[in-house]
């Protein structure tokens, strides 16, 4: 591929999402005003690049920090300690700097404090496609499945400084949601970056890797979740037991759906990394078409209990509260 064909693979799923977040959002700010804070995202994660890069260096001056690394523990660490904090602060600092000079003209809401987030996010996410498509360590069905994981990292500090900045009385208490905020991303986003790599690693310690779209699909859904309160819009609510007993039983679906839904998109996602080398020739082969079918139809079916299990918990909610009146 060209310089100019690893740019366009890099920037349009990005693009395209934030062309659906931007439709989403009641009320959104200008569509060329979303485009330049992607345009920081993307300028931040080239600093947050740099940033990593230094970071290395003086951690390698202290401790043999390659050694480290090597276990599951020591790549955790890194995680904690170094990449995490620089891309999500990195981040912070592309959203604060523009918003602080658009709040001096316009009164911003929080819904649009959180879409100039996910549109940073997502050019962050651009420039870290281009980076692994340019050396060519990762894929593009591989990157392209990934799209929206740095939106969902920073959704609740993105919120969080949504409703301080959007409060006329700049509150105290709204300021210290920010930073209990930051550090949850900075968690997830580590906690995230683990379990893609726990495959790496003997068993028992590569099942964790199965946690890992289980975990996505709920960042996903604590976004969707997030995005509905800045437009004043009901939460939907899923555990609504009154007893301990009916409360644990939901939260047990609960994980038990993610569990199937996510594993089911990883089932889906691991079939395209199986079927990506073959020709369009190959994959009318007979043999060939029998395994996709029967590995579409099982992952199939994982959604769609996890789906049921969904349904059962959301009516369950509606029926209760449509007695209540």
């Amino acid at each position: 591929m060209t310089n100019l064909d690893l740019l366009l693979w890099a920037a349009i799923p990005p693009l395209l999402f934030l062309g659906y977040y931007y439709f989403r959002v009641a009320f959104a700010p200008a569509l060329p005003c979303l485009l330049l804070f992607f345009i920081a995202g993307a300028i931040s994660g080239g600093v947050a690049l740099g940033l990593e890069w230094a970071a290395e260096i003086a951690f390698n001056s202290i401790v043999n920090w390659q050694q480290i690394q090597r276990s599951l523990f020591g790549a955790a660490l890194r995680q904690l300690v170094e990449i995490g904090p620089i891309e999500e602060g990195c981040k912070l600092i592309a959203v604060i700097l523009p918003t602080i000079y658009l709040q001096r003209r316009y009164q911003l809401r929080s819904r649009s404090i959180l879409l100039f987030t996910i549109a940073v996010a997502l050019g962050f996410t651009a420039e870290e496609n281009w980076i692994y498509f340019y050396y060519g360590t990762a894929s593009i069905l591989d990157r392209s499945i990934g799209t929206l994981v740095h939106a969902m990292f920073s959704a609740p500090w993105g919120y969080a400084l949504g409703i301080y900045l959007d409060s006329s009385m700049r509150l105290n208490r709204s300021r210290k949601l920010i930073f209990p905020a930051l550090i949850n991303s900075v968690i997830c986003h580590a906690l995230v970056n683990v379990l893609s790599i726990a495959w790496r690693y003997t068993a028992p310690v590569n099942f964790l890797s199965y946690g890992l779209f289980p975990f996505l699909l709920w960042m996903f859904w604590r976004l969707e979740q997030l995005l509905r309160r800045v437009q004043h819009q009901h939460p939907i609510i899923l555990i609504s037991g009154h007893t301990p007993q009916h409360r644990a039983w939901q939260t047990g679906l609960v994980i038990f759906a993610l569990l199937l839904g996510g594993n089911a998109i990883f089932g889906l996602f691991l079939l395209g990394r199986i079927l990506s080398p073959l020709s369009w020739a190959q994959l009318f082969y007979p043999e060939i078409w029998q395994f996709i079918l029967s590995r579409f139809l099982l992952n199939f079916c994982f959604a769609i209990l996890a789906w049921f299990i969904y349904l059962y918990l959301r009516n369950s909610f509606l029926f209760k509260s449509s007695r209540r009146f």
